[in-house]
């Protein structure tokens, strides 16, 4: 299955099979296999066509498929947009990653921060103090960082595809926010490239003076989906590479959270 979640496609004992069977179905889609047909599930799940059918049906019949009456495959239903909008608003993805933010804090002494893409910013949806303290006078979760301004936002913008960023700068002002902050969107351009090569952005003062930010992007099946980033006073980043390996590995642990992949 395509999806990249690891669930089993036995049901465990204890859980109710005919609902297990349906998320399995929900969750074989991703942006390879956007329609199913009923005997392309059956074959996957080892069904019978009949039960492949019931499935998808009553998926459809709540809306988290919706069917196509001239091919009769099914896609994704506005059910789902429904749920991914109330987990977008819930706190629960705060909730789950501020376990791992509080571990890379801890093992850092940085603030740690989880950002997701908000229009031309990117949004801090989680974050746990350094041994310093607040970054800010009010709290971090709910900042927008703009799309130009510092590493938070670099590590997720330079992984965009090229003509989609292109697109989204496209004569769009850039305010400085500081004497370092780029407004030139050549010499942005030139950045981003670079992050892609590196595989990391690193920037001191970009958006806030005197504050150094090393992010690296998070990505859900290859797709860019945010950043994980350390903050801090730049006297604390002589060595920022230092970070990187356990910076990394958390991302890599956010991103195992969020598809539900197993480490083997």
């Amino acid at each position: 299955m395509g999806s990249g979640f690891a669930a089993d496609r036995d049901t465990p004992r204890g859980l109710l099979q005919t609902a297990d069977r349906a998320l399995l179905v929900l969750l074989g889609f991703d942006r390879h296999r956007t329609d199913w047909g009923v005997t392309e599930v059956a074959e996957e799940f080892g069904w019978d066509k009949s039960v492949a059918q019931r499935v998808l049906a009553t998926l459809a019949h709540r809306g988290f498929l919706a069917a196509d009456p001239d091919t009769r495959r099914y896609r994704i239903g506005p059910a789902a947009l429904h749920l991914g909008r109330t987990w977008e608003r819930s706190g629960s993805l705060r909730m789950l990653v501020t376990p791992i933010l509080a571990d890379l804090s801890a093992l850092t002494g940085d603030t740690a921060l989880l950002s997701v893409p908000d229009g031309f910013h990117i949004r801090c949806v989680a974050a746990v103090d350094g041994e310093e303290g607040p970054l800010r006078y009010y709290p971090l979760v709910g900042e927008l960082y703009p799309a130009h301004a510092g590493a938070t936002a670099q590590a997720y913008f330079a992984f965009v595809p090229e003509d989609r960023r292109r697109r989204l700068f496209r004569d769009r002002p850039m305010a400085r926010f500081t004497e370092r902050t780029l407004t030139d969107p050549d010499a942005l351009e030139r950045r981003f490239h670079r992050v892609r090569e590196l595989g990391y952005a690193f920037t001191i003062g970009e958006y806030d003076a005197h504050v150094a930010t090393l992010a690296v992007p998070v990505h859900l099946h290859g797709e860019p989906y945010g950043s994980l980033s350390l903050g801090g006073h730049e006297d604390r980043f002589e060595a920022p590479a230092d970070r990187l390996p356990r910076l990394r590995r958390a991302a890599e642990q956010v991103e195992r959270l969020l598809t539900g992949a197993r480490r083997h």
